[in-house]
């Protein structure tokens, strides 16, 4: 197959692209980013001279430069988006073109290219917030987000189910819980705990650390990705997960026990805006119909980040110092 990633050069795009040519070395992939903030090619410099890969810099709100790349494309899997919840309180509006208008371009392209296979790739956030005692979201859920970033990509998740139904476009969407793993921009909880630990600075919690999220390291996620894209059926929404709910104080321990710190480093720093409470998210319906389950516990996954984050320092540093934005001129100059 030949594979259109949107948002490849981000933090689970890039990863799925290392999965999927690992695992699918005779397809091809286009990653199409356009390297905002989040972008960074050095996160798959090791497929630079790979003839499988692809990389294209551009926009997916750009109908014209989308329309053109899809001409041959036989999957488009899109994870393009803006999704750190602290940004979009702060700016909305980047958000609501990336994710809302971003998918439409997308969405027709797909649609007037010969109703092109089309994987939206979503969040656990659009269900909203649940309470200790609530059951975990599921495909069912009402939908009730409660940030720019949730509402945005609801809207988007709702866009590509309209396609679906208006216009016969052969859709899957999944809709997963907390990632964590290798190549996370360090603004994310876990990178940024890690990296701060590293440099001997302390690390924010907010609130009392009781927000509980469900982390699932980011290869289970992208092979629930590719069960959905291999298995699922059309038209039809699969929720992934870690099954590993945590709170981030539970979060903090851990890292913190992991590079040998104690509770001095800790710094409780005035609670986020609507922070949602609790997001779990029911895993039954990805495991029975796909035999998708997930291979890393979070004891073992959080060890292999924090090494990998030990052994890449120049790659965060990079990222921190704003270095990591060179990157692009480098390998390609102007184009």
């Amino acid at each position: 197959m030949k594979l259109l990633v949107t948002g490849g050069a981000g933090f689970i795009g890039a990863n799925f692209i290392h999965y999927w040519l690992k695992n699918h070395p005779d397809d091809q992939i286009i990653n199409l980013d356009l390297l905002s903030y989040a972008g960074n090619l050095e996160n798959l410099s090791a497929l630079e001279d790979n003839k499988s890969y692809k990389f294209i810099k551009g926009d997916i709100c750009d109908a014209e430069l989308v329309n053109e790349i899809v001409k041959g494309i036989d999957l488009i899997v899109h994870f393009a988006a803006e999704t750190h919840v602290d940004r979009s309180i702060l700016d909305s509006g980047a958000f609501i073109r990336t994710n809302v208008l971003g998918t439409h371009t997308l969405l027709e392209a797909a649609k007037n290219n010969g109703n092109i296979r089309f994987h939206h790739v979503s969040t656990d956030e659009v269900f909203g917030s649940l309470e200790l005692t609530d059951e975990k979201f599921n495909e069912n859920t009402p939908y009730d987000p409660r940030s720019p970033y949730s509402a945005s990509k609801a809207g988007s998740d709702h866009l590509v189910r309209a396609y679906y139904h208006t216009h016969k476009l052969p859709i899957t969407i999944s809709n997963c819980t907390n990632n964590y793993g290798p190549y996370q921009f360090p603004e994310k909880l876990i990178p940024l705990f890690i990296t701060n630990l590293i440099e001997g600075k302390k690390v924010p919690v907010y609130g009392r650390g009781s927000n509980i999220r469900d982390w699932i390291y980011v290869d289970d996620h992208n092979s629930g990705v590719e069960a959905i894209i291999t298995k699922g059926k059309i038209g039809e929404t699969y929720c992934l997960g870690g099954d590993n709910e945590l709170s981030n104080l539970d979060i903090t321990n851990g890292i913190l026990k992991s590079m040998g710190f104690g509770q001095e480093m800790i710094e409780y720093v005035e609670d986020r805006k609507g922070h949602d409470f609790r997001y779990a998210i029911n895993t039954s319906k990805a495991k029975k119909e796909l035999g998708w389950d997930q291979k890393v516990d979070f004891k073992t996954g959080l060890q292999k980040t924090v090494d990998w984050y030990k052994n890449n320092q120049d790659w965060w540093k990079k990222i921190k110092s704003g270095e990591y934005k060179n990157y692009y001129e480098k390998q390609y100059g102007n184009r």
